[in-house]
C-alpha cells in the first residue's frame, strides 16, 4: 500500500464523512512524551505549542514510570523529573488556560513484581490519566525492551523464542489491567515491532485467550482502549492495534481513545486523518 507523506506541521483536519457517526475525538492527542524520559526530544511547552498549530483542542502529557527495572538504559522519569512534570503542566495550564486543555497523565509500565510500589506512587498524586503498558520483559534477572530496535537485544529474544515472547507479553498486561489502576491501555500490540519476525508470531498469537480476557477485565473496569499512531511509522498504514484486535474490543463497546505517542514536537496528531 502506498501512502502519500503526511505533514505533522499545520491545521488538522477533523471532517468526516457525510452520515458517519465518529468513535474517536480526534480534536485531542491523548499520548505525548517530552525530553523527560530521555528517548524523546522538545520541552513541553513546545508540544502545547505543536498542538495548537494542529488545531487541537486538548493534549495529554503520558510520561513513563517504572518500578524495579535493571536496564543500562534509563527511558523513564525520575521522582525529581515527575515534580518537575507537575510544576511545569501547572505552570502552562495557567498560561494557556481558555486555549487548550493540557492533561497531566503517566504511562505506568508493568512490572509484576512491583505492583505494590507502582500502587502507592500513583495514589501520592491525582492524575488525568493512567495508560497502562509493558515495556520491559524479565529474562535471566534482567529486563530487556521489548520495543527495542537494538540488535542484541533482539537476539535474545530470538534465542527465548518470538512467539514465546509475545505470550509472556499478553499475560503481563492482563495482570496490568486486573491489578493497577489504569484508565487507558497502551499500544496493545507494539511488542517487538522492530523484530522481522514479529508480524507472523503476532498473528499466531490472535489465538490466544488471554487477549480476550484483557478485553473483559477493561470492559469491566471502563477502561479505554488507546489507537496509537505511530504504528503508521512502524507498520504499513495501520495504528496499534490491529484491525482484528479493534473489532474485538469494540464487541465489548471499550471506549477508544486517540494518540500520537509523540516522542517530537512534530509529531503531535500525527496520522490522524489517516483514522478517518
Amino acid at each position: 500500500m502506498n501512502r502519500p507523506a503526511l505533514a505533522n506541521t499545520g491545521p488538522l483536519s477533523r471532517q468526516w464523512p457525510a452520515g458517519v457517526a465518529p468513535l474517536l475525538d480526534l480534536s485531542r492527542d491523548n499520548h505525548v512524551h517530552t525530553s523527560l524520559c530521555l528517548h524523546a526530544v522538545g520541552a513541553m511547552e513546545e508540544y502545547v505549542e505543536a498542538a495548537l498549530a494542529r488545531g487541537l483542542t486538548g493534549l495529554v502529557f503520558l510520561e513513563h514510570f517504572e518500578a524495579g527495572i535493571t536496564s543500562p538504559r534509563r527511558t523513564w522519569l525520575t521522582a525529581e523529573d515527575f515534580a518537575y512534570y507537575r510544576e511545569e503542566g501547572e505552570r502552562l495550564r495557567r498560561r494557556y488556560a481558555g486555549r487548550i486543555d493540557i492533561g497531566l497523565g503517566v504511562e505506568v509500565g508493568y512490572n509484576p513484581k512491583e505492583v505494590a510500589a507502582t500502587k502507592a506512587f500513583l495514589a501520592a498524586h491525582p492524575w488525568d490519566r493512567v495508560g497502562i503498558s509493558c515495556h520491559f520483559l524479565d529474562i535471566g534477572g534482567r529486563h530487556y525492551n521489548l520495543l527495542s530496535r537494538d540488535s542484541r537485544t533482539l537476539a535474545v529474544f530470538d534465542a527465548y523464542g518470538v512467539e514465546q515472547v509475545l505470550a509472556a507479553y499478553f499475560q503481563l498486561l492482563a495482570e496490568a489491567v486486573e491489578l493497577l489502576p489504569g484508565t487507558v491501555l497502551c499500544h496493545l500490540d507494539a511488542a517487538l515491532r522492530h523484530h522481522p519476525e514479529v508480524a507472523p508470531a503476532l498473528a499466531s498469537q490472535m489465538a490466544n485467550p488471554v487477549l480476550d480476557q484483557i478485553f473483559t477485565v477493561m470492559a469491566a473496569r471502563g477502561m479505554a482502549l488507546e489507537i496509537n499512531t505511530s504504528g503508521f511509522d512502524h507498520r504499513r498504514g495501520q495504528a496499534y492495534p490491529a484491525p482484528e484486535l479493534l473489532a474485538r474490543a469494540l464487541d465489548r463497546n471499550l471506549a477508544l481513545c486517540p494518540g500520537s505517542d509523540a516522542h517530537r514536537p512534530e509529531e503531535v496528531g500525527r496520522f490522524f486523518s489517516e483514522l478517518i
